[in-house]
């Protein structure tokens, strides 16, 4: 039987007949561009879940910006009000008999669907989740609030490690994902170039260049790897391939992919979808963060209390030189 959580908090409060029910404050989208804190009461643990203390999320400047504005296209568990995110960070409060998990351990959370009638869409930011342990990933202590970026770490991972997959040779975006994806590339002995319109991203690399398009004159490109989100882009990625090369769609893309048939048709094309990462990704991603081979350093450039969240994510969406947002449930309102 799961011990009851006897220690009063921000995250629990008395309820009736004797035992505390389980609440946390949680990002709730109401409606689109309509955000703020809410108290929910949380599911009752079971003897797999852990209960985790979240201490930090993350902010998704492409899946959650979509949610925010109402631009996310048909997906399953779509609906309002939700809570969003799923780069969650904490320590284990309360762990199931058959969770896997141990009280006091800090883990990775990629969400949870524990706020009763109210969605989580991915439900990883709150102050506290209920989660099964197998969703569950514990992290390294020394990365601190870096662990956020595992889950795009490993979606970075995903879409470089598919069987017989090409070196990836031009990656296009140097946000947080396409550092991510250079980053990994260059652990793999690859070197890809980067493309980047904004100047001011335009640093920060390391073992790889970036350069703006318009200075790149080179179309024999075996692979490309876009981490921008831009649907328009397709047909001019397509130039850019050397016959029979890949184009892989990494990002999240909200408007139709459309691309003129004729210069796929003469380079014999493909194009590769990236879906989201599996836990061998993520596991990947851990274990070489952990020896010092992937650094995840210098990608978190904003920070914020939880308690101005409706402010932090107003930043981490129209902010140009905010690559990361990170919330801290630590800091008391």
């Amino acid at each position: 039987m799961n011990p009851v959580v006897d220690t009063p908090d921000r995250n629990s409060e008395p309820a009736t007949g004797g035992r505390r029910q389980l609440c946390a404050q949680a990002v709730v989208l109401e409606a689109p561009r309509c955000l703020d804190l809410r108290d929910l009461e949380l599911d009752p643990p079971g003897e797999g879940d852990v209960v985790v203390d979240i201490e930090w999320s993350g902010i998704s400047s492409g899946t959650e910006r979509l949610l925010w504005s109402g631009r996310m296209p048909p997906f399953p568990g779509m609906g309002y009000p939700l809570v969003p995110g799923y780069e969650s960070v904490g320590r284990v409060r309360q762990a199931g008999a058959s969770s896997g998990r141990r009280i006091g351990e800090r883990v990775f959370v990629p969400g949870a669907r524990c706020f009763g009638p109210v969605r989580g869409l991915f439900g990883g930011a709150a102050s506290a989740l209920v989660v099964p342990g197998a969703r569950t990933w514990v992290v390294p202590e020394q990365l601190g609030d870096r662990a956020v970026l595992l889950a795009l770490a490993a979606t970075a991972r995903h879409a470089l490690a598919a069987p017989h997959a090409p070196p990836p040779s031009l990656i296009v975006g140097h946000g947080v994902l396409g550092r991510l994806l250079a980053r990994i590339a260059v652990t793999m002995g690859h070197a890809p170039v980067v493309w980047e319109r904004n100047a001011a991203r335009r640093e920060g690399a390391c073992g790889y260049a970036v350069i703006d398009p318009d200075a790149d004159a080179r179309r024999d490109y075996p692979s490309i790897v876009d981490a921008s989100g831009d649907a328009s882009l397709l047909d001019t990625l397509i130039a850019r391939l050397a016959p029979g090369g890949e184009v892989v769609l990494a990002g999240f893309y909200s408007d139709p992919l459309i691309f003129d048939f004729p210069p796929a048709f003469m380079r014999e094309a493909r194009i590769r979808i990236a879906a989201e990462w599996k836990p061998e990704d993520l596991a990947a991603v851990i274990a070489s963060t952990a020896s010092g081979e992937l650094s995840l350093d210098g990608l978190i450039t904003h920070r914020s209390p939880a308690y101005a969240a409706p402010a932090a994510y107003r930043t981490a969406f129209s902010d140009a030189g905010c690559l990361k947002m990170v919330l801290d449930w630590s800091i008391a309102r």
